[in-house]
C-alpha cells in the first residue's frame, strides 16, 4: 500500500513548478463577487444579461494519449518557461531522467507503458507552455479540455482540478500497476476500421468462443475505444485479437493494425491495476475544475472532486469513448461556429479522430509542435 509520505513527497519535489497557464486563466476566468458590491447596495431585480460570446472566441485543447509518444519529442520545447523545470520535478518523482527518454528514446524504452504514459503527460503540459507563450489567448479564452486515456490527467492539471506533481505521482502508479496487469496473460490492442455493416461486438463475441474452443476460460476481447465512426479499437486476449485479423474480411473489417502497446487497456484485464490508482487518488488533492473536462468513460463533464476520482478509476477498464466526448464537445444547431482547438502534445492522431468525427470543426484545429520547428 502506498504511503501518504510518497504523495507528499511528490508535491514538494514540484513545488518550484508553477505553470504560467493556470494563473492567466484564472485571472481571465474570475468573475466579481457579490462581496465586490458597496455595502448596504441592494441587488437588482432584474439583472441585465450577459450577451452570448461567439463560440469561436472560445477554445479548446485537446490531450493525447499513449501511443502517441516519439523519441526527440519535447526537443522544440525546452525554451519555453517552466519546461526544464517540469522535466526536473519529474526526474525527482519517476527516479529517472524522462527528458533524455523523451529526446533520445531508445524507442523501446519510450514504447514501454511505464515510460510512455509519464512521457506522453509531461510532454503535453509542455506543450501548453509554448502555446500559453506563442498564443497567450488560446489558453486564457479555453472553455474545455479532454485527454485520451492518460491524457485526462494532463487535462485535469490544466483545468486547475489537480496539482501537476501530485498528478504526475498518480500518473506513475497508474503505469506502473497496468504494466503489471498485462504481463499476467498474453494479450494486446487492434486498431479497426470497418465497413458500415461490420458489428463489432458480434465480432468481439465469436473471438472469445473461439478463445474457448483452445482451453481460454475467462476470454476477454472488448471495444476499447470509440475513435470515430466505423474506427474501433479492441483489446484482449492475444488469441482473440488474431481471430479477428485473419476473419477480418467476413467481418466486414476493411483495415486492422496491432497496436505497438504491451496489454489490453481498458479492458477488464487491467481490473487488477484500479486498486493501486484508487489508493493514490485518495491521496493527492482534487479541486473543482475551473472549466469544462470531459471523462473518457461516458464523454460528459466532470462535475466535482469525488467524481474526477470515481470516472479515473474507472477508466482503466471501461473503454475510451473519444467518439462520444467530441460529440459532447462540438455537438451545435446548424450555422452555429465552433471554438478553436487546440491538440497539445506529441502526433496529430487527435486531430484525425475530429477530422473524420467533425470536419467544420475541423478546420479550426491546430497542433502545437513538440519538436522544434527551426533549427
Amino acid at each position: 500500500m502506498l504511503g501518504p509520505k510518497a504523495v507528499s513527497m511528490a508535491a514538494a519535489s514540484g513545488g518550484k513548478v508553477r505553470s504560467l497557464v493556470s494563473v492567466s486563466r484564472r485571472l481571465s476566468t474570475q468573475q466579481p463577487s457579490s462581496s465586490d458590491s458597496p455595502p448596504g447596495s441592494q441587488p437588482l431585480a432584474t439583472p441585465e444579461r450577459k450577451p452570448r460570446k461567439d463560440p469561436s472566441s472560445y477554445s479548446v485543447l485537446l490531450f493525447p494519449g499513449q501511443g502517441s509518444q516519439f523519441a526527440g519529442m519535447c526537443r522544440g520545447l525546452l525554451k519555453y518557461p517552466n519546461v526544464r523545470e517540469m522535466f526536473a520535478a519529474a526526474q525527482k518523482i519517476l527516479g529517472y531522467d524522462l527528458l533524455s527518454l523523451c529526446l533520445e528514446g531508445p524507442d523501446g524504452e519510450l514504447r514501454k507503458t511505464v515510460h510512455c504514459q509519464p512521457a506522453v503527460f509531461v510532454s503535453s503540459l509542455a506543450a501548453v507552455e509554448r502555446l500559453h507563450h506563442e498564443n497567450p489567448k488560446a489558453i486564457e479564452s479555453c472553455a474545455a479540455a479532454a485527454g485520451f486515456s492518460v491524457g485526462e490527467f494532463a487535462a485535469l492539471v490544466f483545468s486547475g482540478a489537480m496539482n501537476f506533481s501530485e498528478a504526475l505521482y498518480a500518473v506513475k502508479v497508474r503505469a506502473e500497476a497496468m504494466q503489471k496487469a498485462s504481463e499476467l496473460v498474453p494479450s494486446g490492442m487492434l486498431s479497426v476500421i470497418g465497413k458500415p455493416q461490420a458489428q463489432y461486438k458480434h465480432a468481439c463475441l465469436q473471438a472469445k468462443e473461439h478463445c474457448r474452443s483452445l482451453g481460454i476460460r475467462e476470454p476477454v476481447c472488448s471495444v476499447a475505444n470509440y475513435l470515430f465512426p466505423d474506427g474501433r479499437v479492441i483489446a484482449g486476449h492475444q488469441q482473440a485479437l488474431d481471430f479477428l485479423q485473419e476473419n477480418a474480411r467476413r467481418l466486414h473489417f476493411t483495415r486492422t493494425k496491432l497496436l505497438p502497446v504491451s496489454g489490453a487497456f481498458h479492458t477488464e484485464l487491467m481490473e487488477l491495476a484500479t486498486e493501486p490508482l484508487r489508493e493514490v487518488l485518495r491521496q493527492v488533492e482534487v479541486r473543482q475544475p475551473e472549466i469544462r473536462v470531459h471523462s473518457n468513460v461516458d464523454g460528459k463533464r466532470y462535475m466535482n472532486p469525488s467524481h474526477v476520482r470515481t470516472q479515473l478509476v474507472k477508466q482503466v477498464t471501461l473503454p475510451v469513448k473519444w467518439e462520444q466526448s467530441l460529440h459532447e464537445i462540438y455537438e451545435r444547431t446548424q450555422g452555429k461556429s465552433f471554438p478553436k482547438t487546440y491538440e497539445v502534445g506529441p502526433g496529430r492522431q487527435l486531430g484525425a479522430t475530429l477530422k473524420k468525427c467533425n470536419r467544420k470543426a475541423f478546420q479550426l484545429y491546430t497542433p502545437v509542435e513538440v519538436v522544434a520547428t527551426e533549427e
